[in-house]
């Protein structure tokens, strides 16, 4: 079983920027897809991006261009840049590591 532990949740303005940072024990990180999601108020929770094993990312079309993910494999920890922040962007965000693994969550608030 992974345990995977986010961090770097907030409260931030309209067009600011976080950083979330997950950190995965009890796997071999380095050949794991890892993704974000993220679950709003009152809605589903929402794939956000995936980097696979090998780096290669993708994100869903309400992020492209404004978040990144990224992973550093001796650390063991996968993060999500989140840059020009709207208010839509608010929700607790999970990280998971395929197929059934799931940290706690961080909380993000964007305020407009």
């Amino acid at each position: 079983q992974v345990r995977l532990v986010e961090s770097g949740g907030g409260l931030v303005q309209a067009g600011g920027s976080l950083r979330l940072s997950c950190v995965a024990s009890g796997s071999i990180f380095s050949i794991n897809s890892m993704g974000w999601y993220r679950q709003a108020p009152g809605k589903q929770r929402e794939w956000v991006a995936t980097i696979a094993g090998g780096g290669t990312t993708i994100y869903a079309d309400s992020v492209k261009g404004r978040f990144t993910i990224s992973r550093d494999n001796a650390k063991n920890t996968v993060y999500l840049q989140m840059n020009s922040l709207k208010a839509q962007d608010t929700g607790v965000y999970y990280c998971r590591s395929p197929p059934s693994s799931w940290g706690q969550g961080t909380q993000v608030t964007v305020s407009s």
